[in-house]
């Protein structure tokens, strides 16, 4: 029986779409495609099932990487309900890099998603937004996390570092849409003395310990200092530049307010009480979604409960 190759998401049909955000084995390619297929703005990828043999890894590899015009590839992983520690993806490698990389994932039981590459030196801005309710037809709010140029979304998911700015908006109801005025948005900035001098420090440290360490650009024992140099001296300036972050985000808030009332509409688990998805701009001023969470089913100890929220529904 013939191998039926993995395809980029950008290739995919309508139904291919609807099929793929329907699957709940692997949660991140399942809403890479319901954002596609939301037309919202997602980055190419292709993914690749365990079971799959490393000649089809560099098959979808090199195919991905002539659609996107790249000769280096991100690596990502969907292991369905994660446990608390997984393997944490979003580095970039050349495309002959790939399969051996991807093999010991496939291995393990994961499945592998290819991406087309970014650069997570050079975002432009960075937000995490978070969608709540207490439950269905019961109103709600959304808030918005931000860092600006040279962080990324990894900095606010699992990077413990602190937003610039944070943005709320309150009494939203999910299921008919209200545009908010102008003084229903409440902004904070972080104020703490000394706070970007800190928040900067941790990101290079993080950028030292795993970014450029796992790439391959940093061996050894290496730090903040040893990221800020590498940073220097490849021309990644945008974290020591000025931080606009709260004009930003303010400028871009009514649009991500209707993104997420989309994204909530078109949630296929209609009980839903959190949805998270990260946003990013990058330096080319593209913009791209990454994945819509739904918080019930993230990791295998809350699975129980989404479990329980169904029966009651039934």
């Amino acid at each position: 029986m013939a191998i039926i190759l993995p395809r980029p998401l950008h290739a995919l049909t309508a139904a291919e779409l609807a099929d793929a955000a329907k699957d709940r084995r692997w949660p991140k390619w399942q809403t890479m495609a319901l954002l596609h297929a939301l037309k919202l703005p997602v980055l190419d990828a292709c993914l690749i099932e365990p079971g799959h043999s490393t000649a089809v890894v560099r098959t979808a590899a090199h195919a991905l990487a002539a659609a996107t015009g790249s000769g280096n590839l991100m690596i990502r992983s969907d292991g369905g309900v994660e446990k608390k520690q997984y393997y944490r993806g979003g580095n970039t490698f050349p495309v002959e890099a790939i399969p051996p990389r991807a093999a010991g994932l496939l291995a393990d039981g994961r499945a592998v998603i290819l991406v087309e590459p970014t650069n997570r030196f050079t975002n432009r801005l960075t937000v995490l937004m978070r969608m709540d309710r207490p439950g269905p037809g019961q109103p709600g709010h959304l808030t918005l996390e931000a860092l600006g140029p040279g962080y990324d979304v990894a900095d606010l998911t699992r990077g413990q570092i602190p937003p610039q700015v944070t943005v709320h908006l309150e009494d939203i109801d999910w299921g008919r849409y209200q545009p908010p005025r102008w003084n229903e948005w409440q902004i904070t900035g972080d104020l703490c003395p000394g706070g970007e001098e800190a928040r900067r420090r941790r990101r290079l440290e993080r950028l030292a310990t795993q970014t450029l360490t796992d790439g391959g650009h940093l061996h050894g024992t290496a730090g903040a200092d040893h990221a800020e140099a590498w940073l220097r001296e490849h021309g990644f300036l945008q974290l020591f530049t000025p931080q606009p972050t709260r004009e930003a985000v303010a400028r871009r808030a009514r649009r991500l307010f209707e993104d997420a009332f989309f994204m909530a509409l078109a949630q296929p688990n209609r009980n839903w009480h959190c949805l998270a998805t990260a946003f990013s701009v990058f330096d080319d001023h593209r913009t791209v979604y990454w994945d819509l969470v739904d918080g019930e089913r993230k990791y295998a100890t809350a699975a129980p409960a989404a479990a329980n929220h169904q029966e009651r529904a039934a």
